[in-house]
């Protein structure tokens, strides 16, 4: 499946929607889109996952790359709406600490 991502600004979140799947293949550009977004409009992060269908390790990196650069700014990343297998992978990874992670 083709990784997509789109963006929506609102007075309260920079909303990022990853659609498809992060894997080594697409993180790179995941990255570098995500931030080129953000420099635009440094506020906080919501990624809404609703349509994200798979994530692995190299995405769960990619995402740790991206808070390291937006808490320079005191800012943060929420994550929303995680299906119950990349849930695991941020349990087991422990990284469900390190984001704010709703349903």
């Amino acid at each position: 499946m083709e990784f997509r991502l789109e963006s929506k600004i609102t007075d309260e979140f920079l909303i990022l929607y990853p659609i498809g799947e992060l894997d080594v293949y697409n993180t790179k550009k995941f990255k570098e889109k995500s931030i080129k977004i953000y420099q635009k409009e440094k506020k906080d992060i919501l990624f809404d996952c609703k349509e994200l269908e798979y994530l692995d390790s190299t995405g769960l990196g990619s995402l740790i790359f991206i808070l390291k650069e937006v808490e320079k700014d005191g800012n943060k990343i929420v994550i929303e709406n995680l299906k119950n297998s990349i849930m695991k992978l941020f349990k087991i990874t422990k990284l469900d600490d390190m984001f704010e992670i709703r349903g």
